[in-house]
Formats: structure tokens, C-alpha cells, sequence
């Protein structure tokens, strides 16, 4: 997840606007869930690194005692 979502985010804001602007129910529709989509990959990555920092702690205050 290196780009933590946000190709997701931003191309779905695209596909928004088209289908806003064509009146295309369908494209914005999609565009809202490759939005969702996006946000979630961001969530999930936040997620994870926090985990991953926690993980770290844990491992340094074990090696110091």
C-alpha cells in the first residue's frame, strides 16, 4: 500500500466530477466508491503502521529488560 490510497481517492474525485458534469449516475457513483475505496486503503495503512510501531516498542522494551 505505498501510496496509502490516494490514486484511489483522486481518480475516483475524477470519475465524481464526470459523471456530475454528464449527468452519468453511474460514473459518479462510481467515483464515490473508488473514493470509499481509497479512504479505506488509507485507514488500513494508518492501521498497520501503528500496529507495526506498537510490534517495535514491544520488541525494544523486551531486549532492554
Amino acid at each position: 500500500m505505498s501510496d496509502k490510497g490516494t490514486v484511489d481517492k483522486l481518480k475516483g474525485k475524477a470519475e465524481e466530477i464526470a459523471g456530475t458534469v454528464t449527468g452519468d449516475d453511474k460514473k459518479k457513483a462510481e467515483g464515490l466508491m473508488n473514493q470509499a475505496i481509497g479512504k479505506v486503503k488509507e485507514t488500513a495503512s494508518d492501521v498497520k503502521e501503528a500496529i507495526e510501531d506498537g510490534v517495535e516498542k514491544i520488541k525494544e522494551k523486551i531486549d532492554r529488560d
